[in-house]
C-alpha cells in the first residue's frame, strides 16, 4: 500500500519551496518525485508505508516543519481518495462567523452569547442545553433583521464556493448540516452551491422570535446521523465519505467520515480529528482529495 503525503499553505501566502519539499521527502524516506497540485500552495509525495503508518508519518512531517505556515496529513493513496459525500458545518467554517453570536449583537448581547458560544464549541458544556439558553436569549428579535444580518455581515470562507462547485462537478453530494439554524443555511447553503442543508429551526410568532428552537435540535449525534443516513441513501462505503467542522458538536460527525477534516479547530476538535487544516483555505479539502488547482472549479 502507497500512502501520499500532502503539504498545504495558504494561497495568500505560499510557502511550499524547494528547500521545504526536499525536507519532506527526506524525513518521510521516499524517492518519488513531488507532483506540484498549485505552485507553491499545494503539492503531493508518494510514500512507501502502511495505513497504519499514516497517522505517525504526519506527526513526523509537521514536527520537522512545524515552523512553517504549511498543512500536512499523510493518506492513504486508493481508490477511495476522491470522496462521494461530502458534509460541512457552517459557524465557522463555511463562514467565517458564529450567526448566533451576530443575531446576539443585534440586540446587544453578543459578549453574553459569544462565551456560551465559545464554551459549547470547546466541548465545556453540552450543546443542545447550550443552544436553548442562547436562543431564549433572543425573543422577540424580529426575524427581518435576519436578511439585512446575512447581507451586512455574514462572509463566506475563502475557497467555499469552489470547493464545493468541484467536488458536484466530480459526481459528490453535499450536505449544509448545522447546528444553527435554518434561516441562515437557506441562504448561505444556496450561495455556496450545497445540495441540501439541514439545521436547527427557530420558532417564529408574528414576525418575531419566540425565544424556543423546534424540537429535536440538531446536534453532535443528529450531524453523525446525517452522515450516516445520506452514506446509505447514496449507497456508498464509509470510505468514500468526508466531513469538515471545528466545533465539539462536530465530533462525532468528523470521526464518522471516511475522511474528517478540523478546519482552523477548536484544540479538543483538532487533537482528536485525523487531519487538521489551520493554515490552507477550504480548498485544502481538495489537495487532500489529489485535486489539482487546474481541476478546480469556480
Amino acid at each position: 500500500m502507497t500512502l501520499v503525503a500532502t503539504l498545504i499553505a495558504n494561497p495568500a501566502r505560499p510557502a511550499i519551496t524547494d528547500a521545504v519539499l526536499a525536507e519532506a521527502r527526506r524525513v518521510m524516506g521516499t524517492e518519488h518525485q513531488p507532483r506540484i497540485l498549485h505552485g507553491e500552495v499545494a503539492a503531493e509525495i508518494l510514500v512507501p508505508g502502511a495505513p497504519g503508518e499514516a497517522a505517525g508519518l504526519t506527526e513526523r512531517l509537521r514536527a520537522a516543519l512545524g515552523a512553517e505556515p504549511i498543512d500536512v496529513a499523510v493518506l492513504e493513496a486508493g481508490a477511495h481518495r476522491r470522496k462521494r459525500l461530502f458534509l460541512a458545518d457552517m459557524d465557522s467554517t463555511m463562514i467565517e462567523q458564529e450567526c448566533i453570536d451576530e443575531l446576539a449583537d443585534v440586540v446587544g448581547i453578543k459578549p453574553q452569547v459569544a462565551a456560551i458560544t465559545e464554551r459549547a464549541m470547546r466541548g465545556e458544556i453540552a450543546f443542545e442545553p447550550a443552544l436553548r439558553e442562547r436562543v431564549g436569549l433572543l425573543k422577540g428579535l424580529p426575524v427581518g433583521a435576519i436578511d439585512a444580518l446575512i447581507r451586512d455581515r455574514i462572509r463566506h470562507t475563502p475557497g467555499g464556493r469552489t470547493l464545493v462547485a468541484t467536488l458536484r462537478a466530480h459526481g459528490a453530494h453535499t450536505c449544509l448540516v448545522s447546528g444553527g439554524f435554518t434561516l441562515f443555511t437557506g441562504p448561505v447553503g444556496g450561495a455556496l452551491g450545497f445540495d441540501e442543508t439541514r439545521a436547527n429551526v427557530l420558532d417564529v410568532a408574528e414576525g418575531e422570535l419566540t425565544g424556543a428552537v423546534v424540537e429535536p435540535i440538531v446536534g453532535a449525534e443528529a450531524k453523525r446521523a446525517s452522515l450516516i443516513a445520506l452514506r446509505n441513501r447514496l449507497g456508498l462505503a464509509p470510505a468514500d465519505t468526508l466531513a469538515v467542522g471545528d466545533g465539539a458538536n462536530d465530533l462525532p460527525m468528523i470521526g464518522e467520515a471516511g475522511l474528517g477534516v478540523a478546519f482552523r479547530a477548536k484544540p479538543k476538535v483538532a487533537a482528536a480529528a485525523r487531519v487538521r487544516i489551520e493554515h490552507g483555505d477550504l480548498t485544502a479539502l481538495l489537495y487532500l482529495q489529489g485535486f489539482s488547482a487546474a481541476e478546480f472549479v469556480h
